[in-house]
């Protein structure tokens, strides 16, 4: 997998992709467990789909493959484990359900933003003492930045109205959070203060990081948030509104949403009651 990325990037990256990788093997599995079938015929025409989507393109498959450094049977299992599991999800979901999403989660499907900051702490998996460390970690930079805020509204005029107040309280967290994303962030978004731009509800960001993030107001600062990428403290900046929107609009990407967080849920349930042994890196 790490062969797939730049040798400057991989220890960068591989923690991600060995989560991601140990997810695709407990959802895959637990469904053969299951016995989801898969008709072959339906991998056969994905695969004739996707020869005849890169002769279209000018591209020849088997280079493809080549440069991907995969083979076609890797291709026919990725292929497998993606119709299983949406006959998985097929059996599973309602119009009822997705309703019930669509109604109780209008900012996943209406189009509204946020932008935000994190910091990021990867203790190393498996290590509950180095993830009570970076959790304590993350509540006393919070602690910090709350303490700087404080000490550069104390400098303010006697007579600064709110507004004044507000504007400079937004400055300061803002400038206060971005110097320590700077100094204390694993995540490669350190370079610009831990600014991870603007993205919605759904789609964009793993759902415990999203959520955390859509559920504070602009210049608001989350508590501690676990991922499967470490632990983040999360300050949303700006957020924009989105549009009125009908179930019949947004049925299709709720289908997709259910099915991310259905994903998440079997994973995390087989997740207990499996054994992942994960190799350390090897020593240069």
């Amino acid at each position: 997998e790490l062969e797939r990325v730049p040798p400057a990037h991989r220890a960068q990256v591989r923690a991600d992709r060995i989560e991601v990788m140990i997810e695709n093997v407990l959802v895959e599995q637990h469904l053969q467990q299951l016995q989801v079938a898969v008709d072959k015929a339906e991998v056969d025409k994905k695969l004739t789909e996707l020869r005849a989507e890169l002769k279209k393109a000018g591209k020849d498959f088997d280079k493809m493959l080549q440069e991907a450094k995969i083979s076609e049977a890797e291709v026919r299992e990725q292929y497998a484990a993606e119709l299983r599991w949406d006959a998985y999800v097929a059996k599973q979901v309602t119009d009822k359900a997705l309703r019930e999403l669509f109604d109780g989660n209008k900012e996943l499907f209406d189009g509204t933003t946020v932008r935000a900051r994190h910091i990021l702490l990867t203790p190393p998996p498996g290590d509950a003492k180095a993830a009570e460390a970076a959790r304590a970690q993350l509540a006393g930079y919070k602690k910090e930045i709350e303490a700087r805020v404080a000490e550069g509204l104390a400098k303010l005029p006697p007579g600064a109205d709110n507004l004044a107040r507000a504007r400079k309280r937004a400055e300061l967290i803002d400038d206060a959070f971005a110097a320590l994303a700077k100094e204390k962030s694993t995540c490669p978004t350190k370079a610009r203060g831990g600014d991870v731009g603007w993205f919605r509800r759904a789609g964009f960001m793993v759902e415990r990081f999203s959520k955390a993030a859509f559920a504070l107001k602009p210049y608001e600062m989350s508590d501690v948030v676990q991922t499967q990428f470490g632990f983040h403290l999360i300050l949303v900046t700006e957020r924009k509104p989105g549009r009125e929107v009908k179930f019949e609009e947004a049925k299709d990407m709720a289908r997709e949403v259910y099915s991310g967080r259905l994903r998440e849920a079997v994973a995390a349930e087989v997740r207990q009651h499996s054994k992942i042994v994960l190799t350390p890196l090897p020593k240069p």
